[in-house]
């Protein structure tokens, strides 16, 4: 009897040690959640007054016919931000918070519009969404022309399309369509795209499979070897091509998560790629372009005189002023035939020095030469994938 009183008094002595720890515990836990209300409190006073602030710089750029966003701008307050960050959040988070910050200040400056190709859900629905954030007003357009047409005829501000893919190449009908239009390129994005397979019946019940030719080719073995049998329906857009899938039996689309949860369809298989660094630049379609950033790309076309060495007497005056091309890319004119323009990305900045005397001795070689944006230069490297390609 002794020993069980014993024991039961060490047992009430350490419970009694546990239960002080877990009020201690509990008492620090309240104390960091009233200084986290506290910090709460202040973060929503400053972020009122940023607003405020970004009301007032929309009432003096109305005054002078000025858009509210500016690439240069956008990415200074990235840098800054980030430039200052002491603490435990990464990169892409503050970027993440910053971007809806400056989305919701964008809105608050003017009700603000941006147009994109493809149904909601498509690529470049994302890709709006990752430059603009979730408070500006989207339209989606069935062609890349439309788009052009949204932001010239001012029913939006902004439009965003594809330019290029790392797999597949430029995309020519939006090259083409910048010879017959004034607007410019006012920023660009790279998003990592990864494909998946989305459906409502069971893989072996897939007959067809709809998605636009740019995502067909960009699967094209994961579906030789899976789906060897099943139709290839080719459609305007990726999110074009889940809706039909949706409204279809027996039927899966190409296309990405965000089409899934819009149009309610499973996801049979992730990232269904070829190419595992799959990814495609998009760019800003706006009025004009704006100042430098101290990290620019700047877009033009050229034509060339028809004459022998033509085309390296046009590449010399960038040789000699040390610009470096990221991109050159021909195509046919279509106004005379054997005649093309040259679609051309260099580094730097049309107000700096270098480049300035560079397309000035261009000009003078060349048939025409049409400058069409220079913008804030993106991180062309997208993060690997996070996800193996898998069954789920």
């Amino acid at each position: 009897m002794k020993k069980l009183g014993c024991s039961a008094r060490r047992n009430g002595s350490g419970g009694e040690h546990v239960a002080g720890k877990e009020r201690e515990a509990q008492g620090e836990l309240d104390d960091l959640r009233a200084e986290i209300d506290r910090l709460d409190s202040e973060i929503v006073r400053l972020l009122n007054a940023r607003a405020e602030a970004a009301r007032k710089i929309g009432r003096l750029k109305a005054g002078t016919g000025q858009k509210p966003y500016v690439a240069a701008r956008e990415v200074g307050v990235y840098r800054r931000v980030i430039g200052e960050s002491k603490g435990p959040l990464p990169e892409e988070a503050l970027k993440a918070i910053y971007r809806e910050i400056m989305s919701a200040c964008i809105a608050l400056e003017r009700p603000t519009r941006v147009s994109y190709f493809g149904a909601p859900g498509s690529f470049t629905h994302l890709a709006a969404k990752t430059k603009f954030g979730s408070q500006v007003e989207y339209l989606p357009c069935r062609d890349l022309r439309d788009v052009f047409l949204a932001v010239s005829r001012s029913h939006v501000d902004y439009g965003v399309i594809p330019i290029e893919n790392s797999t597949e190449g430029g995309v020519n009908q939006a090259m083409d369509i910048f010879t017959d239009t004034n607007l410019k390129i006012a920023a660009e994005i790279y998003l990592p795209v990864h494909h998946h397979l989305l459906s409502n019946c069971r893989m072996d019940e897939v007959k067809v499979v709809f998605s636009h030719p740019h995502a067909f080719a960009q699967c094209r073995n994961w579906l030789t070897a899976n789906l060897p049998d099943a139709e290839r329906r080719e459609v305007g857009s990726t999110s074009l091509g889940a809706k039909m899938a949706a409204q279809t039996s027996n039927a899966a689309a190409i296309a990405g998560e965000m089409a899934a949860a819009i149009y309610e369809l499973q996801i049979l298989y992730r990232n269904i790629e070829d190419n595992p660094e799959n990814f495609t630049r998009f760019v800003v379609l706006a009025e004009k372009f704006g100042p430098p950033s101290g990290r620019d790309k700047t877009s033009l076309l050229f034509w060339i005189k028809d004459a022998p060495g033509a085309l390296v007497a046009m590449l010399e005056p960038f040789r000699r002023f040390g610009i470096n091309l990221t991109r050159i890319e021909s195509r046919p004119s279509k106004r005379k035939p054997w005649e093309y323009y040259f679609f051309v990305d260099l580094e730097g900045h049309v107000e700096d020095p270098p480049v300035a005397q560079a397309l000035a001795e261009l000009e003078s070689l060349s048939k025409h030469i049409e400058i069409l944006g220079s913008y804030p230069a993106a991180d062309a490297v997208p993060p690997p994938p996070s996800e193996e390609s898998s069954r789920t």
